[in-house]
């Protein structure tokens, strides 16, 4: 039952990813009756739909604050909270700026739920289940995205007022997760780094890992204190000790973004539809897509501390090339034969759904040492999230300007220098605690 325990504060935290996936992706149902519902411009429409992604960056910039002065579990209190409102007030508001308000607070959540929630379960984890569980994160991310596409489609039905039922039914889950945190333990870590709570932290590690409990309390204790044995002081991410584990966590998520899969998730039926699909046909083939992430990213958390970060991403880069070139070179041959771009885009989604997918959250989340990891997780999180903001505004005009062969070439052209990452600076953290990442591996001493 003990064994169990971890898993199942792991699942709770990780309902938070759930909702982040549901969140972003659920106004995707319902954004063409909101335009229409409040006679929206252009212009207005983009920003209404854009507000909640402005709420995210905002939130994974802020969300080391409230982690590490509050604890993980409070904060998560707040992320649990800002989805409920959000989702209340999006689908009751009367009036535009009501709703734009709702939806920046949802962003928000999801903001800080990408920092939080990652953290809080590497730091419970044992260090051979450690990327399985924070990969359960990603998972649920790829879960809320595919249920929110099934619960659109259903509720579609239900005549003008959809929409706003589409957006609601977020409180169902959101009122669950609030309920389960409350059973879930603070983080062990946070206990001894921040409030010097040894023996209410040695009673959670009793429960994560009993044989070397002890052991790893001192660890803990001792990553706190410099090589004179002396407290740390409050540190700076940006002290000069940290740089190798800056400089790996915005480059992996700069290179997850340049890979081109927030361009292909929001803009897939575009993309078909270039391609020479129909609307129907590219419709259909966005849900293949939705699928497709889902048993890829199932794949990848089960295999990942069985082969290792590393090797997941050395794998993962080699197939992101040669889908990407596919797809590139088929834009520029004009002989789209039908379906081969929609094949190609499908195993492009499946090689990154199993590799940087599933990576990205576990990796970040284990090569900060303890003093700083809410901050590094900050920082990986937010450089994520303002690439993911720079590539989707960017995406049409580029698509339209440079044509997809080009687009797409770039996009190759990346993933080849991720490759060279993976093999030559990425180091392996696998099997191994968070102290030993520390102390081998990551900082430049």
């Amino acid at each position: 039952m003990k064994k169990n325990s971890v898993l199942v504060w792991s699942m709770v935290v990780a309902l938070g990813g759930f909702l982040f996936g549901f969140d972003t992706a659920v106004i995707s149902g319902a954004e063409k009756s909101i335009q229409q519902f409040w006679q929206l411009s252009v212009f207005a429409h983009g920003l209404t739909i854009s507000i909640a992604l402005i709420g995210t960056v905002i939130g994974s910039v802020l969300g080391s604050r409230p982690s590490d002065r509050f604890g993980r579990k409070n904060t998560l209190y707040f992320v649990a909270i800002a989805y409920l409102l959000a989702s209340l007030g999006t689908a009751l508001a009367d009036n535009w700026y009501v709703f734009m308000a709702f939806r920046f607070l949802g962003g928000l959540g999801v903001g800080v739920s990408s920092v939080t929630a990652p953290i809080y379960i590497s730091e419970v984890s044992p260090a051979d289940r450690r990327g399985r569980l924070v990969g359960l994160f990603q998972f649920n991310v790829v879960l809320g995205i595919l249920i929110s596409y099934l619960s659109n489609y259903l509720i579609g039905q239900g005549g003008e007022a959809s929409w706003r039922w589409m957006l609601g039914v977020q409180a169902v889950p959101s009122v669950v997760f609030l309920v389960l945190i409350r059973y879930i333990p603070e983080s062990p870590r946070w206990l001894i780094l921040k409030k010097q709570a040894n023996e209410k932290a040695l009673e959670i590690l009793r429960i994560i890992n009993p044989l070397n409990c002890n052991h790893e309390l001192i660890a803990i204790q001792n990553s706190a204190l410099d090589s004179n044995g002396i407290k740390h002081e409050k540190e700076s991410l940006f002290s000069g000790k940290y740089n190798k584990p800056i400089m790996l966590a915005m480059l992996f998520a700069f290179f997850n973004q340049v890979s081109g899969i927030n361009a292909i998730i929001y803009y897939a039926p575009r993309i078909f539809e270039m391609a020479g699909l129909g609307a129907h046909s590219s419709l259909l083939s966005t849900v293949g897509i939705g699928l497709v992430n889902f048993i890829f990213t199932l794949l990848g958390i089960n295999i990942i501390d069985k082969v290792g970060r590393r090797m997941l991403m050395l794998v993962g880069s080699v197939g992101l090339i040669i889908s990407l070139l596919l797809v590139s070179y088929t834009f520029y041959s004009g002989n789209f034969g039908g379906i081969a771009i929609p094949i190609y885009i499908m195993v492009f989604i499946g090689f990154f759904a199993f590799s940087q997918g599933a990576v990205i959250w576990v990796f970040i989340s284990e090569i900060f040492p303890n003093q700083v990891r809410a901050q590094g997780q900050t920082l990986g999180s937010s450089t994520h999230w303002i690439m993911a903001a720079l590539i989707a505004f960017s995406f049409p005009y580029f698509a339209e300007k440079l044509g997809g062969g080009n687009t797409f070439l770039f996009f190759g052209a990346m993933m080849v220098l991720q490759l060279i990452f993976a093999w030559k600076l990425m180091p392996e953290t696998k099997g191994k605690s968070l102290e030993q990442i520390e102390g081998s591996v990551v900082v430049m001493h």
